[in-house]
């Protein structure tokens, strides 16, 4: 039942948004595996809710691509092919280097968060185990940081439903040490171009780094939904 609580919120509305962003965390980090049958009852079991939240969940997912409604089969985490991953990198070496140019001008940029981030990513990849998600967890906070500072709303919106797929949560555990080392000085120089005010720089950086990002996940995997 949806209930409003003293300070006004909505009981239901917090638990469909949580019930949301837990399933699609599942999804991001490769817990629910693609081509995996997500059961109502069984999601609604290990979350502590009732089907309903879930079922709006499911229909949210679905509008962003995570996953598919099979007709009289269920919903389906989705699979990614090669096809699909060259048209998500073609959008995201269009749209990102983009959205770096208009942060470079816009006057919006964080450099101290940007550059706390790219020094975090460094400390994670230390040593002979590096921690990929922690890595990756600020590597999204670095890319977010970035298309915000592009004061363009649209566009932000864009990336994070079009483009922000479970791939880039698994990326880095496709990289070499030297590839790893590479990525990680773009996010360096990607800070120098925006502190530079240097669109055409910041925008030639992010083309780099996208396209490195692409060549390492579909280059090494002939099967990335394996």
């Amino acid at each position: 039942m949806t209930t409003v609580t003293p300070g006004g919120e909505v009981s239901g509305r917090r638990s469909a948004d949580d019930t949301y962003a837990a399933i699609r965390q599942e999804i991001l980090r490769g817990e629910r595996a693609a081509g995996e049958w997500l059961r109502e009852e069984d999601l609604a079991a290990s979350l502590g809710v009732s089907r309903t939240p879930v079922r709006e969940a499911l229909r949210r997912l679905a509008s962003e691509g995570l996953v598919r409604h099979e007709r009289h089969r269920g919903v389906q985490v989705e699979s990614w092919s090669l096809a699909d991953l060259d048209e998500i990198f073609s959008l995201r070496s269009v749209l990102e280097p983009w959205g770096c140019a208009l942060a470079a001008t816009s006057g919006l940029a964080d450099l101290d968060a940007l550059r706390d981030l790219a020094d975090r990513m460094d400390a994670a990849a230390l040593g002979a185990s590096p921690d990929l998600d922690e890595i990756t967890r600020l590597n999204n906070g670095f890319h977010g940081e970035v298309l915000a500072a592009s004061g363009n709303g649209r566009l932000v919106q864009l990336v994070a439903t079009v483009v922000a797929v479970p791939i880039v949560w698994r990326t880095f555990s496709h990289y070499s040490p030297a590839a790893m080392r590479r990525s990680l000085a773009h996010h360096h120089e990607l800070v120098d171009a925006l502190a530079a005010q240097d669109p055409a720089w910041a925008e030639s950086v992010m083309r780099s780094h996208v396209r490195a990002a692409r060549a390492t996940l579909v280059d090494q995997d002939p099967d990335p939904a394996t």
